[in-house]
């Protein structure tokens, strides 16, 4: 069976990152095909967020303070844990690469496991077992797949998978730098070869943006279609857009109200005319007299509209 991990990827962590790091990459080997995470541009989502959730894979549980929220844990009906002040809020503190936290995330994890037929710990009366192999791994898989994840990563959608894992956007820039050069590096680039990717990419057809060497949406989006391509996994049409597209107002739209009824009179004329019967001008005269009405009481409105908008600007001022 072929590595699902180069090993160009697990030289970019030394140290305490590379022992947390193959944790996960034990469990991706075994066990990915369970969250579909055996697909390269479904592999670069996970990583990339892992590796920001752990600081690159340097912390496999929550540095415990206490803070005064990690406090608050104590009596996080929500998380599962027991409304007394006993202990709860570290004894399931966060742990492995995705920081899993509350004793309802620990059962919910075991029996996830379980149903798999995996033959697992007591997570919940030894939640520290959770950073043994394969668990500590497993963990994120489990996590990545009850939420549903890789529907985002198949649309490349960074933000909303930020959402639902963070609940907001906290650490955004830094995840989507992580899913660049763990992404170049899945496709085979070193990691800040942002300028090779782009020139390769474009002559594969996936790229259109400037060989400019920086990243941004078109880099990242080139990303996603190269990853996707290698497994011919069907890609969003419009795959990684930050900034949200703009609505462009209609033909038209720009000009006064006064402008679009007389193009509208001006269109509608020879069907007015050819309405009416041969020699009945008198009738024509009468509804041009009202056409004609109608357009003055259009002008005026738009002079008074005008008017009054000038004096509301001057109090935004």
């Amino acid at each position: 069976m072929s590595k699902l991990i180069p090993i160009a990827l697990e030289n970019l962590f030394t140290g305490k990152s590379a022992e947390n790091f193959a944790s996960v990459e034990i469990a991706l080997e075994q066990y990915a095909g369970l969250a579909g995470l055996d697909k390269p541009h479904r592999l670069a989502h996970y990583l990339a967020q892992l590796a920001h959730e752990s600081g690159q894979f340097q912390f496999d549980r929550e540095l415990w303070g206490p803070t005064p929220s990690q406090a608050a844990y104590d009596t996080r009906k929500d998380l599962g844990n027991s409304p007394a002040e006993d202990g709860d809020g570290k004894l399931y503190l966060g742990r492995s690469a995705i920081q899993m936290t509350g004793k309802a995330n620990y059962r919910e994890f075991q029996n996830w496991c379980k149903s798999r037929g995996l033959i697992t710990p007591d997570f919940v009366q030894r939640p520290d077992l959770v950073n043994t192999d394969p668990w500590e791994g497993l963990a994120p898989v489990w996590f990545w797949a009850t939420r549903n994840l890789n529907s985002l990563a198949d649309e490349n959608d960074i933000e909303q998978i930020t959402k639902r894992i963070n609940g907001g956007l906290n650490g955004y820039e830094d995840r989507l730098n992580q899913y660049t050069r763990i992404g170049l590096v899945l496709c085979g680039f070193a990691p800040s070869d942002i300028h090779g990717f782009q020139e390769a990419a474009r002559q594969r057809g996936c790229y259109a943006g400037d060989t400019d060497g920086d990243s941004g949406p078109r880099t990242r989006a080139a990303i996603h279609r190269w990853l996707a391509a290698t497994v011919d996994a069907p890609v969003a049409a419009a795959p990684v857009v930050e900034a949200k597209p703009v609505p462009v107002a209609p033909k038209g739209a720009e000009k006064t109200t006064l402008m679009r009824v007389a193009g509208a009179v001006a269109l509608a004329g020879p069907t007015l005319s050819s309405m009416m019967p041969s020699g009945d001008w008198p009738k024509l005269i009468f509804v041009g007299i009202g056409v004609l009405g109608v357009l003055v009481l259009l002008w005026r409105g738009e002079k008074i509209a005008s008017r009054v908008q000038a004096i509301m600007d001057s109090f935004d001022r």
